[in-house]
């Protein structure tokens, strides 16, 4: 009896490795032997980088809340403070959104969070 081999799934499995390294530079992008390590590393990465896509965004809304904040004479942690004493319930990207592109109804807010803290103060 012959020996069978896989050679369709096989190329096929090359092809689709080649495929995805394509645009890379040199060797990688047309031989399967340095395509097929810069595929794994390349996907090692994006899938890391898609969960720290989402921590980089929260601290990006936090710079931007706390320079709007610190502009208006408070600090970011009293400012989110006194918004949960007064019971506004905006997270940070919504909040982030209103100080980059409404600077006036964000001052409302530092105003509603500094009366909250000062009726907590008395």
């Amino acid at each position: 009896m012959p020996k069978t081999r896989n050679s369709p799934a096989s190329r096929a499995r090359r092809r689709k490795v080649l495929g995805k390294a394509k645009g890379y530079w040199g060797n990688k992008s047309r031989l399967y032997r340095y395509a097929k390590d810069a595929v794994e590393r390349a996907e090692k990465f994006a899938y890391r980088d898609r969960r720290k896509k989402k921590t980089e965004m929260r601290q990006l809304w936090i710079v931007r809340i706390n320079s709007i904040c610190r502009a208006n004479g408070i600090n970011y942690s009293r400012f989110m403070n006194g918004l949960s004493l007064a019971n506004v319930e905006l997270d940070r990207k919504q909040l982030s959104e209103i100080a980059f592109n409404n600077p006036d109804a964000f001052k409302e807010l530092i105003d509603t969070a500094k009366k909250a803290l000062e009726k907590k103060a008395a």
